[in-house]
C-alpha cells in the first residue's frame, strides 16, 4: 500500500570522525524507540565538501505531522557537537538526491553487505578502526536501521524475508581510477571478513556484489524455493537474467501443483 508523502523532515548531521564510536553508540539507543514515523541511517564518510575530512553521519527522515518531527528528531540533533545540521524540511524526492553528487558517473565500485541483529560495541570498533584506514575518499560505510512497520510483516508474505529489527551495513567501495580499484576492494573484502561473526546470514539482494551470485538464496530467505516456481512460469528460460535472479535451469527445485500459482494461458 502506498501512502502520500509530500514534505519531510530529513537532512544529514555531521560529526568528526574522533566522535565516531559515541555517535554509533548513540544511534543503537536512539533507534530503539524512534516512531515509525522515523527513520534514521547513519554513514561513515568524507566531508561532502571536498576537504577530504571524514565525518560520522546521523541521518533523519520524518514522514509525519510537522509538530511531532521537530520534537522527534530534537534529541538527536542534540547529541554531541555536530560540524554540520542541515536537518531541514524538504519535499521526499529530494531526500533521494542528497548523495546522488557523490556517485559520480563512471567511477568504479565494489560492494559488501550484510544485517547485524545489533549495533554492538565490538562492531562499532571495527566499522570505525576500518574507516580509519580507508583507501578511496569516495569509499563509504552505510547503516540503515530496519524498524517499525516493516517488522510487522511475516517474513514469507513478500519477496523480501528480512523482518525483524536490525542493522543493514553496506560497505561501499567506490573509486575513480582503476590503479586505486585493488586497494579499495582489499580494503572492502577485509573489512566484511572481519565483520562477519557479528552478521545474520542474511543478505540484501539490491546490495550483492557482481562476485556473489551464490548468495541470492540469502536475499529470499524462506521464500526462495516459492519464487523458484514463479520463475519457471513466467520466464523459465531466464530471459531476465541480467542481475542477482532466480536461474530456473540450475535450481533443484522441483515445485508441483504449479498450476495454483498461475494459469500460463493468462501469460503472454
Amino acid at each position: 500500500r502506498a501512502h502520500p508523502v509530500r514534505n519531510v523532515l530529513a537532512g544529514p548531521v555531521l560529526h568528526p570522525l574522533a566522535d565516531a564510536r559515541g555517535v554509533l553508540a548513540f544511534h543503537r539507543v536512539f533507534t530503539a524507540s524512534t516512531p515509525d514515523e522515523l527513520t534514521v541511517g547513519a554513514a561513515l564518510l568524507h566531508a561532502p565538501d571536498g576537504s577530504g575530512a571524514k565525518v560520522a553521519a546521523l541521518v533523519p527522515c520524518h514522514c509525519g505531522q510537522p509538530s511531532a518531527a521537530e520534537d522527534d528528531v530534537k534529541e538527536l540533533r542534540a547529541f554531541g557537537a555536530p560540524l554540520v545540521d542541515a536537518v531541514a524540511t524538504m519535499p521526499y524526492p529530494v531526500v533521494n538526491t542528497l548523495l546522488d553528487p557523490a556517485f559520480p558517473k563512471g567511477a568504479l565500485n565494489y560492494w559488501k553487505s550484510g544485517f547485524l541483529p545489533e549495533l554492538s560495541d565490538n562492531a562499532i570498533d571495527i566499522l570505525v578502526d576500518a574507516f580509519e584506514r580507508v583507501p578511496s575518499s569516495m569509499t563509504g560505510i552505510f547503516l540503515d536501521h530496519i524498524h517499525g512497520a516493516a517488522t510487522r510483516v511475516d517474513p514469507d508474505v513478500t519477496a523480501f524475508p528480512h523482518r525483524q529489527t536490525a542493522f543493514s551495513v553496506l560497505l561501499l567501495g567506490q573509486c575513480a581510477k582503476p590503479a586505486e580499484a585493488a586497494a579499495m576492494t582489499a580494503w572492502v573484502k577485509e573489512t566484511f571478513e572481519r565483520l562477519q561473526p557479528h552478521l545474520s546470514d542474511g543478505q540484501y539482494t539490491n546490495f550483492l556484489s557482481a562476485d556473489e551470485a551464490g548468495s541470492v538464496r540469502q536475499g529470499y530467505g524462506v521464500n526462495y524455493q516459492r519464487l523458484v516456481a514463479v520463475k519457471r512460469i513466467y520466464d523459465g528460460d531466464n530471459l531476465f537474467r541480467l542481475n542477482h535472479n532466480i536461474d530456473p535451469a540450475n535450481s533443484p527445485y522441483r515445485p508441483e501443483g504449479l498450476a495454483a500459482l498461475a494459469d500460463p494461458s493468462e501469460t503472454s
